[in-house]
């Protein structure tokens, strides 16, 4: 059975349809745990609703680096209403599903943005703390701020995190190896030479597989799925020299070392 860790299966990408179709495909092509991640308040709540309707959706529930937040607002993916939200009121919800979450996620942060980045540092320090009292591991969104952000992880002692789709340099690869966390690698891994390095540096007992759907598929500018994972465990398979099912099993036992 594959996993994919991290994935983003809401209505500001996808149709409902689409979703339906994608869940479908997974299921044909043996991905039996999609992990899919909440950025804000309206997709934290829209993937509770899709884990009660499918079960193979496992729910991660996240804020993202705020001000990026507000860049996708601008960007006209989220309503006004979804994006400028009371901080303290969604962990204390994310607080209330402890037990229907598998991880606090998509969460970190970004210095892509061209706002000014002080209130994301504040914010992640809350979920990092939120994180630790309710033990769930972290999928760490860490965009030209990998170093501050395993800063952070590293000042707090935190035992379970995920970097989600990693572009830090090889120095903090070895932070990460160091502290016992785990690399998600996305899809577009075929075509990655970073990534590829990456699956190289690390133990098959460091490493998970994602899609980031929709984005980041094996095909560049095509809509990713999480049907697509199969093309990272085949990544990690060639590069680590292991057959596809030694992946399958290790990838599974990272699973459940870290979300059971």
């Amino acid at each position: 059975m594959y996993l994919d860790v991290h994935a983003h299966l809401d209505l500001s990408f996808y149709t409902e349809q689409e979703i339906e179709n994608a869940i479908a495909n997974a299921k044909k092509n043996n991905v039996g745990v999609i992990i899919s991640n909440g950025t804000n308040k309206k997709t934290n709540r829209y993937v509770l609703d899709l884990a009660k309707k499918y079960p193979l959706i496992k729910p991660a529930l996240g804020i993202y680096p705020y001000e990026a937040l507000l860049d996708d607002l601008e960007a006209g993916h989220y309503a006004k209403e979804d994006v400028i939200f009371d901080i303290d009121e969604e962990l204390e919800f994310i607080r209330k599903h402890k037990k229907d979450i598998v991880a606090l996620g998509e969460v970190g942060l970004d210095k892509k943005t061209q706002r000014p980045t002080t209130k994301q540092y504040d914010i992640f320090e809350k979920i990092i703390i939120l994180a630790k009292e309710i033990e769930k591991p972290l999928i760490v969104h860490s965009r030209k701020a990998e170093a501050e952000a395993i800063a952070l992880l590293e000042k707090h002692q935190v035992k379970k995190v995920v970097m989600h789709c990693f572009s830090g340099k090889k120095e903090l690869w070895e932070r990460i190896q160091k502290n016992g966390w785990y690399c998600s690698i996305p899809t577009n891994c075929v075509r990655s030479e970073h990534f590829q390095k990456l699956i190289k540096f690390l133990p098959i007992t460091q490493l998970f597989a994602e899609t980031d759907s929709p984005f980041l598929g094996p095909v560049k500018e095509a809509k990713n799925e999480p049907a697509n994972v199969v093309e990272t465990y085949k990544m990690i398979a060639s590069i680590k020299k292991m057959e596809l099912k030694e992946v399958e099993n290790s990838l599974w036992k990272n699973y459940q070392d870290v979300f059971l």
